[in-house]
């Protein structure tokens, strides 16, 4: 008659588990699975701008396992696309995975042929609700993705990162490059609103070697893509820095 009843009807004595309904039950040595908690093999800024025409994008090609520069082949700037550039940085295995159902869906569509494409603000949509589901079932992809196309002849520059938060601006960065190459790229912007394409690739070219210089986890091999209402869609690369390291010995400090 002193005995402690049950929490609830059939419920866990004290310190187990209760075995809900329809769940696929653990083992006993309760071997729960368990979500990644950062990112392993990691890439590092992007760098994008908006020009008269269309966008311009730069990445390195470098993937780093924790601070090891690990692997230097690792292409990050897609095209999807007639229509859109995809590039992402963070975690590399995560962006294969998001990269193979965006094909997939590529595919779905043109399956259709309903002489319709995707464009890239419905590819922007989508993502951030694919992030954001990740998110709230505390299983994220570690990304931020920047998506560049032609949305009706004009252009179009949006980033989705790990947790849904989307905008879309005229010059976006992600990683190091946020805190240094915007500032550059808004500069140019502030000078003069309508860029060329060679402008704006002077531009990108010049925060990719600032980036180099600056960015523990850059190297110096990058790739451009370029969206372009008269040219469409070209990724260039593997380029390298003009790196010019004549000022290096009177850097002290570090």
């Amino acid at each position: 008659m002193f005995s402690t009843p049950p929490f609830w009807h059939n419920g866990p004595a004290p310190g187990t588990f209760y075995n809900f309904p329809n769940v696929q039950q653990q083992n006993q040595a309760g071997d729960f699975r368990q979500h990644s908690q950062s990112p392993v093999t990691t890439s590092t800024s992007l760098v994008a701008i908006a020009y008269d025409k269309g966008i311009i994008i730069g990445g390195d090609l470098l993937a780093s396992y924790g601070s090891l520069a690990r692997y230097t082949n690792c292409a990050r700037i897609v095209k999807v696309n007639n229509n859109i550039i995809l590039g992402a940085s963070g975690d590399y295995a995560d962006f294969q995975y998001v990269k193979d159902f965006i094909e997939q869906k590529i595919i779905s569509e043109e399956c259709l042929d309903d002489g319709l494409i995707l464009k890239p603000k419905s590819l922007y949509c989508w993502l951030t609700r694919i992030l954001y589901n990740r998110r709230s079932k505390m299983d994220p992809l570690w990304n931020n993705f920047v998506v560049a196309g032609l949305q009706d002849g004009l252009p179009f520059l949006g980033t989705v990162d790990k947790q849904g938060t989307a905008y879309s601006d005229r010059v976006i960065c992600t990683g190091y490059g946020a805190h240094i190459a915007t500032p550059l790229l808004r500069d140019a912007l502030d000078k003069k609103p309508q860029l060329t394409l060679a402008e704006a690739r002077v531009e990108v070219e010049h925060c990719m070697e600032v980036l180099y210089y600056r960015d523990a986890r850059s190297y110096p091999k990058y790739q451009l893509g370029i969206i372009d209402a008269e040219q469409g869609v070209s990724i260039e690369g593997p380029l390298h820095v003009a790196e010019n390291w004549n000022l290096a010995h009177s850097i002290k400090g570090y």
